[in-house]
């Protein structure tokens, strides 16, 4: 092909497709009104906008993406945020700019020692408030092995009590809920201290050597025996009392930690009422004697660790596709996460829920312009997570021009007490800093919806620095900025804050913020009144254009003259397309293009191909 043909191809195909090849073609499906899945409403209450394509370019959905659409499969939709009863904001956030949180951190130190061996995997409790829906939940565990350096001990040793009184305090909650304990008594934080030499024949039996201990069955067993009513009878209150002795309370949170089992690492015992951590490893004098003679810098249990079976943990990206084992593992997820229904769980909901995608790949081989395209290409993945060759998360993705787009993630109920979900979120985050290399403009991370109103969704905005998207000027609006804003109301014109903070001191910013929002709402609900007055316009002539029509009308049929149609295989401007004389015919087809052209845009109205249906 000649360098002048070369050339007209790529203008063709960027005219379509933003700059790579194909075309997209979408069907308008209108509104949808559907039970909110969000706040649990019984009526129709969550209303959006549809479109249905099988052909999408990478481009397009960028640029989608960013009006405030999401896909899934080859269906795309779109809040309609001033309407529906939880309004979904886009949240992206820069992926260099990203700061992990001490929280985030933990999750990542946590699977490391997985994956050393000092950790074993066990299925964790799942509560409420648990954002099961998006696979990000965060669970506390002991983060620091006991296998670090003697020289790095005393930095650790802080952050290892810590962690080990937050798991008392979370089984002392779990007697709570369960009944085990009053849920009218005030309970002082757990408190774990070390345990010195010379202590620890006096609190613990055996040979292990004990490391940690606290004595918090003591005044939980006070504050219950405080709170009894004088009303009890004697015979009841000794019962009560015998049976919550610090030795009877020790017992019972010994029981609802050994439930989570998160101690890996340590032997858990009860001496007396004292709740002890010892070492996994048994420990002989001679031994003791000949590592303080040497004096190594290594701790007991880290000697151990040396010999402790390590893991191998493999990501692997591959094109979207059906995977069988990876659909068995979406099964065993939705059965036990979601408590699906099996009958609700088939092949076909599954394909067309993870599988299908109507985004055109782009390989990375079709272009010499290697800044323009990362080494796996444009399109939608699959990233599997397998350690030591057994599949334990799968993270639906699509990556595009500018940003990763987070879909979905699903993983293996075996494994929740690694946080996976979590994880997984950190190393995308990663890919795309790793990736801008390759790809100069591949910078952002899309985390989905963000409903703040939704606690399920809070965890989206732990990952800072994040923005939301303003739902009417398509702007980004820094998360702290309209916190205040969604914080008053759930849907707001998160801009206004921007353009008030421009003009205004701060003080000022917040006097003038309600009536700034209220005049643009007053603003989006006049355009809205605009689009139905033209709706409703009376118009005896069946000419496309006549003289005799109002203002509004005349502008309205302006703006959607270049919105490119499909009828039935060639492509026309709605401008070229025949007259058509019957006037219901002709009110009803631009009172849908009106619409269209609203929720998509000028831009992609004339460039994606709108297939008529």
């Amino acid at each position: 092909m000649s360098s002048k043909k070369a050339k007209t191809k790529d203008k063709a195909s960027s005219s379509r497709g933003g700059g790579f090849g194909g075309e997209s073609i979408v069907a308008d499906c209108g509104l949808n009104r559907s039970t909110c899945g969000y706040c649990k409403s019984s009526s129709r209450s969550s209303i959006s906008h549809g479109l249905w394509t099988e052909s999408l370019t990478v481009n397009d959905y960028q640029a989608l993406l960013d009006r405030g659409w999401r896909r899934s499969g080859c269906f795309l939709y779109k809040p309609e945020m001033e309407k529906t009863c939880c309004p979904s904001y886009t949240i992206r956030l820069k992926a260099s700019d990203f700061v992990p949180s001490k929280e985030q951190q933990r999750v990542r130190r946590r699977l490391e020692r997985f994956l050393d061996g000092e950790l074993d995997a066990k299925p964790s409790e799942q509560t409420e408030e648990q954002d099961i829906s998006f696979s990000r939940e965060v669970s506390v565990s002991v983060r620091k092995s006991l296998g670090a350096a003697k020289t790095e001990q005393n930095n650790e040793v802080e952050p290892i009590m810590k962690d080990l009184s937050e798991q008392i305090d979370n089984a002392v909650q779990r007697c709570i809920r369960s009944g085990e304990f009053p849920c009218n008594i005030q309970i002082p934080k757990a408190s774990v201290k070390k345990v010195i030499s010379a202590k620890r024949k006096k609190l613990a039996e055996g040979s292990e050597e004990l490391l940690y201990t606290s004595n918090i069955a003591f005044p939980i067993a006070a504050a219950i025996k405080h709170t009894q009513t004088r009303e009890e009878g004697e015979r009841n209150k000794k019962v009560e009392e015998s049976r919550l002795l610090p030795e009877v309370v020790s017992e019972k949170l010994l029981s609802a930690m050994n439930k989570v089992g998160e101690f890996t690492g340590f032997k858990v015992k009860v001496c007396k009422g004292h709740i002890n951590f010892l070492s996994a490893t048994r420990v002989t004098s001679s031994d003791r004697n000949e590592e303080e003679g040497l004096g190594t810098t290594m701790t007991k249990s880290s000697s151990n660790n040396l010999h402790a079976r390590k893991r191998k943990l493999e990501m692997h990206l591959k094109r979207s596709s059906f995977d069988p084992e990876e659909y068995e593992l979406y099964k065993r997820y939705q059965l036990k996460v979601h408590n699906d229904k099996p009958e609700s769980i088939s092949e076909t909901s599954y394909k067309r829920f993870l599988v299908d995608t109507p985004l055109i790949e782009v390989p990375p081989s079709s272009y010499d312009d290697q800044e323009k395209v990362p080494p796996c290409g444009f399109g939608s993945f699959h990233q599997q997570y397998r350690v030591d060759d057994r599949l334990i998360a799968v993270g639906v993705i699509d990556i595009l021009p500018t940003c990763l787009s987070s879909k979905y993630l699903f993983w293996d109920p075996d494994f929740a007490s690694l946080s996976i979900g979590n994880y997984s979120a950190l190393q995308e985050i990663d890919w795309v800093k790793q990736n801008q290399a390759h790809c100069s403009t591949l910078e952002y991370y899309y985390l989905g919806y963000y409903i703040h109103s939704c606690s399920k969704m809070k965890y989206k905005a732990a990952y800072r620095p994040s923005e939301l998207l303003c739902p009417l000027r398509y702007q980004w609006v820094p998360f702290e900025v309209a916190k205040p804003l969604l914080d008053k109301k759930p849907y707001s014109v998160l801009s206004n804050y921007t353009k008030v903070s421009r003009s205004s001191s701060s003080s000022q910013a917040s006097e003038t913020l309600g009536e700034s929002t209220s005049e643009h709402e007053d603003m989006e609900q006049g355009v809205t009144n605009d689009d139905d007055d033209d709706d409703d316009d009376d118009d005896d002539d069946d000419e496309m254009y006549n003289s005799d029509e109002d203002s509004d009308s005349r502008r309205n049929r302006s703006d959607i003259t270049n919105i490119l149609i499909s009828f039935d295989g060639p492509r026309l401007r709605y401008k070229d397309i025949p007259r058509i004389k019957n006037r219901m015919v002709l009110k009803q087809l631009e009172s849908r293009l009106v619409n269209y052209r609203k929720v998509v845009g000028a831009e992609l109205s004339e460039r994606m191909v709108y297939e008529l249906r």
